[in-house]
């Protein structure tokens, strides 16, 4: 996937350019270290500062279960596919199963993927993008630190964020259950922090985990999917600032939230979204096991 560049003249004369998104091509064929630099290219889009230096990650899973995950360091905006390592699933689970594991035994394993990644690190919180990866249904993750979600993370109310529901397509998107954690260091505590909190959960898996003072991770079954939960979860953040301007935010009643996420031409569309083939996918996909 590449980036096309529009050029136009405003009312002022000035000329403006601006980078126009190419549709990612999603599709478990093809290599997964092109996969992830795409994605990582659309969430690191300089323009959308939702990630900016060597802020965010993305990941995905294979069928193999091997994680591929971008190395610590990699700007996102400009990330190839030579910026992802790849280790098992596994090998990151049994860490954060380890009570007692800590930063040297994180170390010793994210040394000897180094070894093999000719001296490419994986990134702190792949931890916790393991933990999203084994969530059912959840093959593809982005972690983006936007402005206008952080803005509220990072503010007295970060509750405003899961409160509920604005208006309809949020829920089509992002579900009706979406997960904040505490601030947590990042790492391994982190991930298990988190791991505790989805294991307690009685709704399914959220499409969309907001951290306090940290930054937001996008879960779905492909890269699209995962460019899309993060586009409205920037939307809603807007919104609610917005809202917040000039009043308070008012939230969709619950039963007409619940409507919205479980009505038959709803799940089409959230299936012909995420370019799933029919509605029966959708159902077993995060947050619609409800």
């Amino acid at each position: 996937m590449g980036q096309n560049r529009a050029v136009w003249r405003s009312n002022s004369g000035r000329l403006h350019e601006t980078e126009l998104m190419v549709p990612i091509a999603d599709g478990a064929d093809a290599p997964p270290g092109g996969r992830l630099a795409a994605l990582a290219g659309e969430l690191g889009r300089s323009d959308r500062e939702w990630a900016i230096l060597a802020e965010g990650n993305c990941s995905l899973l294979t069928e193999s279960g091997d994680v591929h995950v971008k190395a610590s360091g990699a700007e996102m905006g400009t990330a190839t596919s030579a910026d992802f390592v790849e280790l098992p699933l596994s090998e990151l689970l049994s860490l954060i199963d380890d009570d007692v594991a800590g930063d040297d035994d994180v170390r010793r394993v994210f040394d000897a993927v180094a070894e093999r990644s000719v001296g490419r690190r994986p990134s702190v919180e792949s931890l916790l993008h393991a933990v999203c990866l084994e969530q059912p249904g959840v093959t593809v993750v982005g972690h983006t630190h936007p402005v206008p979600v952080n803005a509220i993370l990072c503010s007295s109310q970060p509750t405003l964020l899961t409160d509920g529901a604005l208006f309809p397509d949020q829920i089509v998107v992002l579900g009706t259950s979406p997960l904040l954690v505490p601030y947590v260091d990042p790492g391994l505590r982190l991930a298990q922090e988190v791991r505790r909190m989805l294991r307690e959960r009685t709704d399914g898996v959220p499409r969309v985990i907001y951290l306090q003072n940290h930054g937001m991770f996008a879960l779905g079954s492909s890269e699209t999917e995962v460019l899309q939960i993060t586009q409205m979860a920037v939307k809603v953040a807007s919104v609610l600032i917005g809202a917040a301007s000039v009043g308070t935010p008012v939230f969709l009643d619950p039963a007409e939230a619940a409507r919205i996420h479980t009505r038959p031409d709803e799940l089409l569309r959230r299936d012909a979204l995420a370019n799933r083939p029919n509605a029966s996918d959708v159902r077993a996909t995060p947050e619609n096991t409800l």
